[in-house]
């Protein structure tokens, strides 16, 4: 039987603005995180990925790459970010050209154990626990579902 290779959660060559916030354990490496941000335990945020200005993250949430959050948004506990939309039928396997962009505007909340899919999420939209967002989401309002749908225009 072999050893198994451990490697450490670590916080990495992270670009942070003035009082930024990181509850550990968490995993963020090569990201971008704005002044004032805040971030819970478990979490991991990938390379590239950037986030504004008194942004919150709740524990447990993964935030892949090709992903850019707003300024003033909150992700709830344990939402999950995808870039890779098994488009062959099984996962992309390390090619990052099947990857897509996920880009959530400014004053967005996303419920706890939210899926988003490679979308656009437009300025103070909300999205409820557990919505799955399969598509842009183009106009202020609160969304929710499987997948999400408008429930009421703000």
């Amino acid at each position: 039987m072999g050893t198994p290779r451990l490697i450490s959660a670590a916080v990495r060559d992270v670009q942070c603005g003035e009082d930024v916030v990181v509850v550990q354990p968490c995993n963020l490496y090569e990201c971008s995180l704005g002044s004032h941000c805040r971030v819970g335990p478990f979490v991991e945020i990938q390379k590239g990925v950037v986030i504004g200005e008194r942004t919150k993250i709740q524990s447990h949430t993964f935030v892949c790459e090709l992903v850019t959050i707003g300024s003033d948004c909150f992700i709830g506990h344990g939402v999950m970010f995808i870039n890779d939309l098994f488009q062959a039928g099984g996962p992309a396997r390390g090619d990052t050209t099947k990857w897509r962009s996920t880009r959530i505007g400014n004053g967005v909340s996303i419920g706890s154990n939210a899926t988003i899919l490679p979308v656009s999420i437009a300025d103070g939209v909300v999205v409820g626990a557990g919505a799955v967002v399969t598509r842009d989401l183009t106009e202020r309002g609160i969304y929710a579902g499987n997948p999400a749908r408008l429930l009421r225009r703000l």
